[in-house]
């Protein structure tokens, strides 16, 4: 870290012995789209309808760019280990910068041990080996993939990158693939899905899209938790945010129309909308069309898991910093191992956690998988879009009040710019939060019909209860975490 780094941003946590400077700018940028390219939020956009793409570009355009222009400059500005963690602690102190930490770092065991691992048993189950719903091989798949995800975070981080590498490489191919082909199959049997296709914006479809479309988009940030691990975060974060940024609206635009485009109106569910588009346009690869969807399907499942791995390595790493810096329960949670350089103890942690709400999950709507995905994912939407609520209030008091932080990468038009982005970002995520926490509500407003149990499956007070419930269990936790480690310093 250079000196005028350190004049401007003092480190606010302990030194963390073992940590290896292993991520250049290509590893950030993989780790990037590891982590934020969902696969399991594919089928959910386009279930939209042609609208969906639509939103899609309009939140590229109007929440994306001002988003990754905050992240770029802060994250070049302030590179230490622990990411956010730190830009909240130095904006607005620990207790803020903990409780924010923690509803980040929970977000992703409740994604893996709920939608992620889902996807992946439905996928494995309809086109590699039949499992069956709740039975022993069910189970078995499921904890073998929560904890496969886990252990890869365990490992260090100069061979863990390795394997979030190559699962961006593979969501990328698989991307690819999959767009090329529908539009094979287009050319061939006509692009039939665009007949009924109705891409003008509504207000509906903005309610039901917004709240995902965010969850898919934030995230660029999060190889930032590993600051002190980068070889030069000050030029290299601004650079590999920038790509990965453009890399995801791609891949989530380009994808979603072409299931659009195939599939039959109606006919995309969220839970195995890319995998049923996948089985439509491969019928033109003839008597390969069989062992290709299956290799497709492997894929997925390979990437869906190191999608959850990366954020396991990052998120942990905020999550670990916390505990370290005396904020949450005791400082040996955050411990990073002297070999290893990981948090062994945070990363054993989440693979409970995500087992815990896995099983849960699991008895949620009596075995219904479409209606437990919906539900878990809205918890998982949830929990990261309010923790920005707090992260960029602390950018922009960062930019206020430290003016002679060295800043590699400006958000063009000085502090103007910044707060324009600023205000977009968090409009966005305002109008995010609360649709996702209470879905139906601002639809009742503006007069739109909407019927609770058709869209999700279970009934408000159960939907309510799941989430509200979180939320309050979290902000509980916090505040125990915080009157602990309170004590621990006090000893």
């Amino acid at each position: 870290m250079s000196s005028d780094m350190t004049s401007s941003a003092p480190p606010t946590s302990p030194p963390t012995a073992g940590l290896q400077r292993s991520l250049k700018r290509f590893d950030i940028t993989a780790m990037a789209i590891a982590a934020v390219i969902s696969f399991d939020t594919v089928g959910q956009i386009a279930t939209g309808g042609g609208e969906a793409a639509t939103w899609t570009a309009v939140i590229a355009l109007f929440f994306l760019i001002p988003y990754a222009l905050l992240f770029a400059e802060t994250g070049a500005a302030f590179p230490q280990e622990g990411g956010p963690y730190v830009w909240v602690k130095l904006a607005l102190g620990r207790p803020a910068a903990v409780l924010t930490t923690l509803f980040y770092w929970v977000t992703n065991p409740i994604w893996l041990g709920g939608s992620l691992v889902f996807l992946a048993a439905e996928t494995w189950d309809g086109f590699v080996f039949h499992l069956g719903s709740g039975t022993f091989a069910d189970y078995t798949f499921k904890l073998l993939f929560v904890w496969a995800a886990i252990l890869t975070a365990v490992v260090s981080l100069r061979r863990g990158k390795w394997i979030t590498t190559a699962g961006a490489l593979v969501k990328v191919l698989c991307l690819v693939l999959f767009t090329a082909t529908a539009v094979l199959y287009g050319v061939e049997h006509g692009f039939q899905g665009l007949t009924d296709a109705r891409f003008t914006p509504t207000t509906a479809g903005f309610l039901g899209l917004v709240p995902i479309l965010l969850f898919a988009y934030v995230g660029f940030e999060a190889p930032n938790a590993a600051g002190e691990e980068m070889h030069n975060p000050q030029r290299d974060v601004p650079a590999a945010l920038g790509r990965s940024a453009a890399v995801a609206a791609c891949c989530y635009l380009l994808p979603v129309l072409a299931l659009l485009a195939v599939a039959p109106a109606g006919k995309v569910t969220g839970i195995g909308g890319f995998m049923e588009g996948a089985r439509l346009v491969f019928s033109v690869y003839g008597g390969a069309a069989g062992p290709l969807l299956t290799l497709t399907a492997v894929m997925f499942v390979f990437a869906l898991l190191t999608q959850g791995s990366a954020w396991m390595i990052v998120s942990d790493r905020m999550q670990a910093m916390a505990a370290a810096d005396g904020g949450f329960f005791s400082r040996s949670l955050g411990v990073f191992h002297p070999r290893l350089g990981t948090p062994v103890r945070t990363n054993l942690l989440s693979g409970a956690v995500a087992t815990v709400f896995m099983l849960a999950a699991m008895r949620l709507a009596d075995g219904d998988a479409a209606a437990v995905f919906a539900v878990v994912l809205t918890v998982a939407v949830t929990t990261l879009l309010l923790s920005y609520l707090v992260v960029v209030p602390a950018l922009v008091l960062l930019r206020l009040r430290r003016p002679d932080a060295v800043r590699p990468f400006r958000v063009p038009f000085g502090n103007p710019g910044f707060l324009i982005c600023a205000g977009l970002v968090y409009a966005w995520i305002l109008i995010g939060s609360w649709s996702a926490l209470f879905p139906g509500v601002l639809e009742s407003v503006v007069g739109l019909d909407y019927d609770f149990h058709e869209v999700w499956g279970v009934s408000r007070a159960a939907f309510e209860a799941f989430t509200l419930g979180t939320v309050v269990v979290l902000l509980l936790v916090g505040a125990a975490g915080l009157a602990v480690a309170r004590r621990e310093r006090a000893r």
